[in-house]
């Protein structure tokens, strides 16, 4: 089973936990081979593409939203396998994407012209999973 976006329940939740400062999401990506665009015809490029470029198509047309948002791009790096975790299972890039507060990270998230970009990222993403993260104060 992938899981590509958030249900509703699993949405509840995160609201519910009422996190207060910064929020910084933890991305795992796992990629597709070939990029799909069946869904997104209008912003699928002219001949096929690997997952990796639709996803770097997808980084670069989000930072400016994300930006105006407040928030910012921490950290991208390449995964792999688990050293400690499921020997079948593998993360191709991991991500730290930070908002300044869950106010901007929905403001960001319900941007029309970013959701009009998002097929860059679904065509890309093979599975994925998200987990936010909470600072703790030093």
């Amino acid at each position: 089973m992938a899981y590509l976006a958030p249900t509703q329940e699993l949405g509840r939740r995160f609201v519910m936990r009422g996190l207060t400062g910064n929020v910084i999401m933890l991305n795992l990506i796992r990629l597709r081979t070939v990029a799909d665009y069946t869904g997104f015809p209008d912003i699928a490029p002219e001949s096929p593409i690997s997952g990796r470029a639709a996803y770097d198509l997808y980084i670069e047309h989000t930072l400016p939203y994300l930006e105006k948002s407040g928030g910012r791009l921490d950290f991208l790096a390449e995964g792999g396998s688990w050293l400690i975790g499921p020997e079948d299972e593998r993360w191709d890039l991991a991500l730290l994407v930070r908002q300044k507060d869950m106010e901007t990270f929905f403001a960001f998230e319900q941007d029309l012209d970013y959701m009009k970009i998002l097929g860059h990222r679904a065509a890309a993403v093979e599975d994925s999973r998200l987990l936010p993260l909470g600072e703790i104060p030093s």
